[in-house]
């Protein structure tokens, strides 16, 4: 039998097995097939794909805070508010929002401040991370989007200025009405203060930020000034959308000094794994039981029994310390298990127990 005669006769055997199983399809009492629900967790899991890149430029914006340009190819869009992993040398993941041009696609501009006596993760970016460094970076991800609003009160406190300067640009770009209040313990450690008060149009004295046109950015240094005042927060109207990233007592006061009923949309950063009441965690393998107290996330003290646990994000980013659950209710908190498997496991750095007592394979 000749080639072409061959050919032809697959092609055909094909088709017809094709046309075969359409009609099976067709008549299956499944077909079509149901539309699945949107899954409520694990939002961020696509998120988790790490990719290189390289420091290819480092400066520094303020007193204590680095700024890192890192470049790479096929680096995934984002919008403002959104933030990276970054993870370091030593195998700690930290988050740190994106301050650059979200038009640049080849590049991601972040900054850190160094925060004496923390976790370890700026010092290492302050000291390890120099140009021509390579390191990886997981994201982008956004809890903090901006959202559309005919206008905005933007309220950031140090380094909390790196998610809300793209927001500023944006809404500078799409004319909207938009006025901030920048917090800081003194002009030298403010971040980008030049850039912002030149996209303010000029700087205000009085403590509350104007409405509209110039002088649109109020500059509180605390050396200077003293704290903020937030009663202006009072006064304003349903429609504008109020955000606010900074340290946690910044934020605390901004919420209790709007309206009753309003919410401000927050970036924070430090673990949830506080609050609710104390439990117990029972380390089947280990046989321990622990009582993890409301101020003390699981980690913590799993850690004084079992030393070796391994875990580097701290704020259910990363999943490095997901633990199997044999018993109890789980008050998930992460950013990254999907529902199946929070069904039968926990990131142990910020989840907690629903109930009295969780049962772990520890």
């Amino acid at each position: 039998m000749s080639r072409p005669v061959t050919l032809a006769l697959v092609a055909g055997a094909a088709l017809l097995a094709k046309r075969a199983m359409r009609r099976r399809i067709n008549a299956a009492p499944l077909w079509p097939m149901p539309a699945l629900d949107e899954p409520t967790s694990g939002r961020g899991r696509l998120a988790t794909v790490t990719r290189k890149v390289l420091v290819t430029g480092r400066s520094s914006p303020a007193e204590g805070v680095v700024q890192l340009r890192l470049e790479g190819t096929g680096l995934p869009a984002w919008q403002p508010g959104a933030h990276v992993d970054l993870v370091l040398p030593s195998g700690l993941v930290r988050q740190y929002s994106l301050c650059g041009d979200p038009a640049d696609t080849d590049t991601y501009t972040v900054a850190t401040r160094l925060v004496e006596g923390g976790r370890g993760g700026s010092r290492e970016v302050h000291e390890q991370l120099h140009e021509g460094t390579e390191i990886e970076v997981r994201g982008p991800r956004n809890r903090f989007p901006l959202v559309d609003a005919p206008s905005y009160v933007f309220v950031a406190g140090g380094i909390g200025i790196t998610p809300v300067l793209p927001m500023l640009r944006a809404a500078d770009r799409a004319g909207a009405d938009w006025r901030l209040l920048y917090c800081g313990r003194s002009r030298a450690t403010m971040p980008y203060l030049d850039e912002i008060e030149k996209l303010g149009g000029g700087r205000s004295e009085t403590g509350v930020p104007p409405a509209g046109g110039r002088g649109r950015v109020t500059v509180v240094a605390e050396d200077e000034s003293g704290v903020p005042e937030l009663g202006f927060l009072a006064d304003t109207p349903p429609e504008t959308a109020v955000f606010c990233c900074g340290p946690d007592g910044l934020m605390d006061a901004v919420a209790a000094a709007l309206p009753d009923g309003r919410t401000p949309r927050l970036e924070r950063f430090s673990p949830a794994a506080a609050g609710g009441g104390a439990f117990e965690v029972e380390l089947r393998r280990t046989g321990r039981t622990l009582t993890v107290a409301p101020d003390r996330s699981v980690l913590a003290a799993v850690r004084g029994a079992v030393p070796g646990v391994p875990y580097s994000c701290e704020q259910g980013f990363c999943g490095t310390c997901q633990q199997r659950v044999l018993a109890g209710e789980v008050d998930h908190r992460d950013e990254l298990l999907t529902d199946a498997e929070r069904s039968d496991s926990m990131l142990i750095c910020v989840s907690r127990c629903a109930g009295e007592r969780l049962v772990l394979d520890l």
